[in-house]
């Protein structure tokens, strides 16, 4: 039970009655993480810490076996720094938040967030999602759930896990689910792709979809997950122009997946199923909701999209969750979408974050909400989704 960080009961605060839940935040990864809970035959592969010298950026990376890539941990835990001192390199881990892999930590920097809980969501297992190796990527994702495991139980009335599966076959992934529901973590994860013949709008999938709605395991898919596993790119390689604009595509996968469940019938074959967009905003939702309604209205026949019970919109509505931090936008909406169905989050300790100020942005964006909405949307929806108490 969520009881450390007391409702708010200033009257004259936006706040008033309110724990705030962030339903996405982070962790960083310890080196440990992946080489201490991994199988054996992967010890010497496992995703580590190595430190590195190039020109005068002298710093830590994680290095993935079979990945290119070498991930520099300047932005991994850059929550609360100034955004012109921002920068991916020149950063040792003893510099980041302790509190990104130590429990007793995270509950302090929660307090000072003014955060009664989070939905926790992995770091360099965003990477992962995207490995070319399906073996080695299940290892690695059961080698971070049993770290997670640990972490979420020195504070499971704050903490709240979502675990990884490299969905390699849908009996694989059930059995996944099961050990992820017994372990006590409150979600999982999907990578953006399948490791199997169809994608997850096939038919062959709704057994998986079946089994997470028995076992009210609320299904995630993050931003930077979706790059095809022998891809291997970053996001600002696919946009043009100057590489911030690479920034704005980055919620593009997320859109992407939503509009294969909803146009691929599988909330029509699955109607209980939830499914929560992670990071990427809100505020572009009516406008996409209303992109779909006019394709399927105008288009479906020669599109070859069989007819359905609802409208995309409707449900995009029901069945979608949205997670947001300081998206103005998103706040200002509520009457073109489901305020049920978003959830704000903090991020921490990622570049994005709106730790440590978190209370004071959301005091100033949420007065345009009547009382419930801003319920529904710090902590309410969270936690029926999770089943929060």
């Amino acid at each position: 039970m969520i009881d450390a960080i007391p409702a708010t009961t200033e009257r004259n605060s936006n706040l008033q009655g309110i724990r705030l839940i962030s339903a996405d935040s982070h962790i960083t990864e310890p080196p440990n993480c992946y080489i201490d809970h991994i199988e054996a035959r992967y010890r010497q592969t496992a995703p580590h810490i190595e430190s590195e010298a190039v020109a005068d950026n002298r710093g830590d990376v994680f290095v993935i076996d079979g990945m290119k890539q070498r991930i520099a941990l300047g932005l991994l835990a850059a929550a609360g720094k100034d955004p012109r001192t921002l920068k991916t390199g020149d950063t040792t881990f003893a510099q980041l938040h302790r509190g990104g892999w130590d429990p007793k930590a995270r509950i302090a920097d929660q307090d000072r967030d003014g955060v009664a809980g989070e939905v926790i969501y992995p770091t360099i297992g965003m990477v992962l999602c995207s490995h070319p190796d399906a073996a080695y990527k299940h290892a690695c994702m059961w080698a971070y759930n049993r770290w997670l495991q640990e972490f979420v139980a020195a504070s499971p009335a704050r903490l709240f896990g979502a675990g990884m599966t490299a969905v390699r076959s849908v009996a694989e992934a059930i059995e996944d689910f099961r050990r992820i529901k017994e372990m006590g973590l409150r979600g999982v994860m999907m990578p953006g792709y399948p490791e199997t013949e169809h994608d997850y709008d096939h038919e062959s999938f709704d057994p998986l979809w079946k089994a997470a709605v028995e076992l009210k395991l609320p299904l995630s898919f993050h931003i930077l997950t979706m790059d095809k596993p022998d891809k291997n790119l970053q996001f600002a390689k696919l946009t043009r122009g100057p590489k911030i604009n690479g920034w704005q595509s980055i919620i593009r996968g997320c859109q992407d997946i939503i509009g294969m469940f909803i146009f691929g019938r599988v909330f029509e074959r699955n109607p209980d199923l939830r499914i929560v967009s992670v990071e990427s905003d809100a505020g572009w939702a009516p406008h996409f909701m209303y992109r779909m309604d006019h394709a399927y209205k105008r288009h479906r026949t020669w599109l070859k999209c069989d007819a359905m019970s609802k409208l995309p919109s409707e449900f995009f509505q029901e069945n979608v969750y949205l997670t947001f931090q300081d998206d103005w936008v998103a706040f200002r909406m509520t009457a073109m979408c489901n305020p049920r169905r978003l959830m704000w989050a903090n991020d921490f300790p990622h570049s994005d974050s709106t730790w440590p100020d978190s209370r004071p942005m959301l005091e100033a964006h949420v007065t345009a909400l009547a009382p419930a909405e801003r319920h529904w949307i710090l902590e309410d929806n969270v936690r029926d989704l999770y089943g929060i108490v």
